[in-house]
């Protein structure tokens, strides 16, 4: 094992990610560990804000994020990101403002791993292997994003326009 990332911590990410940590070994998770940040919040929290370009990005690894919207004064909640799942990754790498709040649960907190960008730049170059892994985690976290939305608006179509609708 790595020095300074205990065994817990790789089993939490392993078990919470095996999408991202399925061809990684402890020792690759370990060292992945090691260009993170935990951050742990309490209930209710703001994560990341509408407006603001992201310098980092996220893995939940307990709890849950909500997506929220602002609609004047008042927040509306529009999605969630379950533990195993990325957040705040459009931002960090399209480098545009944020279009949605990211919040903490309102019973629970979040822990989640923060990877910034310098810090990704420096797993590129180091660890290619593992920034390849985490790369393609990016693409299908894009993808299932894009296929939800996707679906949740033929559904929406349907609604509007009723079925048989030509």
């Amino acid at each position: 094992m790595t020095a300074n990332v205990s065994d817990a911590l790789v089993q939490q990410v392993m078990e919470a990610c095996p999408k991202f940590c399925e061809a990684l070994t402890n020792e690759e998770v370990a060292t992945f560990l090691k260009f993170t940040n935990i951050i742990e919040t309490e209930p209710d929290k703001i994560i990341a804000d509408i407006g603001e370009v992201g310098d980092e990005f996220y893995l939940v690894l307990e709890g849950r994020i909500r997506l929220v919207n602002e609609e004047g004064s008042k927040e509306m909640d529009v999605g969630r990101i379950e533990a195993g799942c990325l957040a705040g990754e459009m931002s960090f790498f399209d480098r545009q403002p944020r279009s949605i709040r990211l919040r903490s649960g309102k019973k629970n907190g979040v822990k989640l791993l923060a990877i910034s960008h310098p810090m990704y730049k420096r797993l590129c170059v180091e660890h290619s292997y593992i920034s390849v892994n985490l790369l393609e985690f990016v693409v299908m976290s894009l993808d299932k994003l894009i296929r939800n939305s996707s679906k949740d608006m033929a559904t929406l179509y349907k609604h509007v326009a009723g079925v048989g609708y030509r």
